[in-house]
């Protein structure tokens, strides 16, 4: 018996007249039973974790009761952004996440940290019994991906990794179209991403803000200590080792690399080797298909000659013995002039950044118990992808996968790059 069930039988059962509520029993003008509604709680809520909390908050059967960051301005903007939907004051505020997670009532929690936390927080939430919506990269290294796989899986949450681009309507369709043969054999795919870069420093030591304003210690959780600077905080821990996922490779990479691992049916796989390049890490699968990612100062196709349209940022290009497709962030598509027939019934879908459709896949499949677009499995082998690329840029030399195992073939200098340390008392 689910819980509507149970509410309306139990209501039939009283010996008592009364009158139950049909916003209680079920849908009355849009609106979804309290029983029937998923509880969420937020971690993290910068300015991504804004955007998607927006999309879950226009959801009738999600309910929003819980934010947590380590800043304090963030958090109190983000309960105000909570309680103006709901029209109260309801939403509780947490700098402290075990609080949030401490809580029986939430179903689900959306993880938005830095890339530092999001494996961490993600596998904490699964072991508190809750489903996971978290931004991308997942995991600083290969080992954080294969960690937060294997605990997702052993306690059986629902996962979605937020790729959103697999759940908008041109990166769906060229995929197909790459898939089913129209292309001919599909030869070449190509990923635009940012051109790698990493830095070791430590920006200059400042006087360090009372805990309730900025809680520093929580801020760099598993990283290495470094003294407080406020320009962290507002998007300068980018391209520092110690925060960043991949040497800036993952930024665009989790999602472009990820698009192409769809197109060629490789969800369940990687390529085999990678070889960096001046301007390019090339890749190559099994079955001989060429993975180039492309370093573009910015993510716009229009600085690559393998892109030959300007479809917005994020493009992905895949081509086959008898034609093309590219797509971007702008929504549109283009293919060789062969294949414009196949376009006949598109219609241009929103912007690449959209979490819309990804937020509703994420919410179907916490019902249904489901498999989600970007599943925590489907999320292991693309990260695992960029996570070599950049191992492979990184000592600049020919590595060689095994997709199987995920580990390098005879590379023990390679293979220690695939995790790092944590700091005490943190730990996977």
């Amino acid at each position: 018996m689910d819980r509507r069930s149970f509410l309306v039988k139990s209501s039939l059962a009283l010996a008592a007249p009364f009158i139950v509520p049909s916003s209680v029993l079920g849908k009355r003008n849009g609106a979804v039973a309290p029983s029937e509604k998923i509880v969420v709680g937020v971690i993290g809520i910068g300015p991504r974790g804004r955007y998607v909390l927006s999309a879950m908050l226009n959801e009738q059967d999600v309910q929003v009761v819980g934010v947590c960051d380590v800043q304090g301005d963030r958090r109190k903007a983000a309960k105000g952004q909570v309680d103006a939907k709901y029209g109260n004051k309801d939403c509780a505020a947490y700098r402290d996440m075990f609080e949030l997670l401490g809580r029986d009532d939430i179903d689900a929690v959306l993880i938005a940290t830095g890339d530092r936390w999001h494996a961490l927080a993600s596998i904490l939430a699964a072991k508190s019994g809750k489903d996971v919506y978290s931004e991308k990269p997942c995991g600083l290294t290969m080992g954080q991906c294969q960690a937060l796989s294997d605990t997702i899986n052993r306690y059986g949450r629902v996962f979605q990794a937020g790729t959103q681009r697999r759940s908008i309507g041109n990166f769906q369709l060229a995929a197909r179209l790459a898939r089913s043969g129209k292309l001919g054999k599909v030869h070449t795919l190509n990923a635009s991403v940012y051109r790698p870069r990493v830095r070791y420093d430590w920006l200059a030591e400042e006087p360090q803000p009372p805990v309730d304003v900025v809680d520093w210690d929580r801020w760099l959780g598993p990283c290495p200590w470094r003294p407080f600077n406020k320009a962290y905080l507002r998007g300068g821990w980018h391209t520092h080792w110690d925060f960043e996922a991949g040497s800036m490779l993952l930024d665009w990479g989790a999602h472009t690399v990820d698009l192409c691992q769809m197109a060629n049916g490789s969800d369940g796989t990687t390529p085999i080797e990678f070889t960096p390049h001046a301007d390019k890490i090339t890749a190559r699968y099994a079955n001989g298909v060429k993975l180039v990612m492309d370093f573009l100062a910015t993510p716009f196709g229009d600085r690559s000659p393998h892109f030959q349209t300007h479809l917005g940022t994020c493009p992905v290009r895949y081509e086959g013995d008898r034609g093309w497709v590219e797509t971007g962030d702008s929504g549109g598509i283009e293919v060789h002039p062969d294949l414009k027939v196949e376009l006949a019934d598109f219609r241009r879908s929103g912007a690449g950044t959209a979490a819309d459709s990804h937020v509703r896949n994420f919410f179907d499949c916490v019902k249904s118990r489901g498999l989600t677009a970007a599943n925590v499995d489907v999320m292991r082998k693309s990260h695992i992808a960029c996570h070599a690329a950049a191992i492979a840029w990184q000592l600049d030399r020919k590595v060689s996968f095994d997709p199987a195992k995920e580990e390098f073939v005879g590379d023990d200098e390679a293979n220690r790059m695939r995790s790092r340390a944590m700091r005490s008392p943190w730990h996977i």
